[in-house]
């Protein structure tokens, strides 16, 4: 019988599972995609505006908006992660033109940053796992300029994403992807909450858009064979391919933004 993998997020080692960067290949292009619905419908250009990343991880969602033509600022609360995206950062450089991208280590509750610095600030990786959300949309309010814009991604709270957040991705021993406690039901917020806090620090929430895989079972698949070394992070994105469904209520993930003002 084949050993368990190793379950460790942020990790510098070839044969560790890390449930942060699976999210993050898989997550990419939707994300991306939802920010440039986004940019069009409220009417604001990249090129000439900046951008700030709480929860980067590895850089990747920075190095997307830099090449949408954001000067990005990108903040993670884990320095191993922050490493990760320099290194990243500087491996990419060397294959293309450099990126206005800058990394550094700071929590979400404490970003260190001007005020109203910021045209956009995207939030991945934060809201779900936050046990103080108030705190963290006050710096972010803080920081973002006015009419600026919030976009985030976060975890309903529903039977169905418990069932994979918490049991799936984190109890289960075929699927598990996550050290035990990275999600708790009481982080997890509905639509109506999270609008409901934007709103308490002066952003009104304009959307809310679901998404999900094509086809749920790639994400079984994907999982599977990621934690036995089959598939490397990114070969799991064609499987799982994600998709946004604006018309469709959010049973486990969604993506929405706010203005400021």
């Amino acid at each position: 019988m084949a050993a368990a993998p190793r379950i460790e997020l942020d990790s510098r080692l070839p044969e560790a599972v890390d449930g942060r960067q699976i999210r993050a290949v898989s997550f990419q292009a939707t994300r991306l995609e939802y920010v440039r619905t986004t940019l069009r419908g409220v009417g604001l250009t990249a090129a000439g505006s900046r951008a700030l990343v709480v929860g980067s991880g590895r850089g990747l969602l920075a190095r997307g908006l830099a090449r949408l033509g954001f000067d990005v600022l990108a903040l993670d609360p884990s320095a191993t992660a922050t490493a990760l995206a320099r290194e990243a950062g500087e491996r990419e450089a060397g294959e293309e033109e450099p990126l206005a991208v800058r990394y550094d280590t700071a929590p979400p509750e404490e970003l260190g940053v001007p005020d109203a610095a910021f045209d956009l600030v995207y939030y991945a990786d934060t809201f779900e796992i936050t046990r103080d959300l108030d705190r963290v949309l006050a710096e972010g309010a803080r920081a973002l300029a006015p009419d600026g814009v919030l976009v985030y991604d976060t975890v309903n709270r529903t039977p169905l994403s418990r069932l994979i957040y918490l049991l799936a991705f984190q109890r289960l021993p075929m699927t598990r992807i996550m050290p035990p406690g990275r999600y708790a039901a009481a982080r997890l917020r509905t639509p109506a909450e999270l609008t409901a806090a934007l709103r308490r620090h002066g952003l009104s929430s304009e959307g809310i858009c679901d998404f999900k895989p094509r086809e749920p079972r790639g994400l079984v698949r994907a999982t599977m064979a990621r934690r036995r070394g089959r598939i490397t992070d990114e070969e799991i994105p064609p499987i799982v391919d994600f998709v946004l469904a604006p018309d469709a209520r959010p049973l486990v993930t969604y993506l929405g933004h706010a203005r400021k003002g």
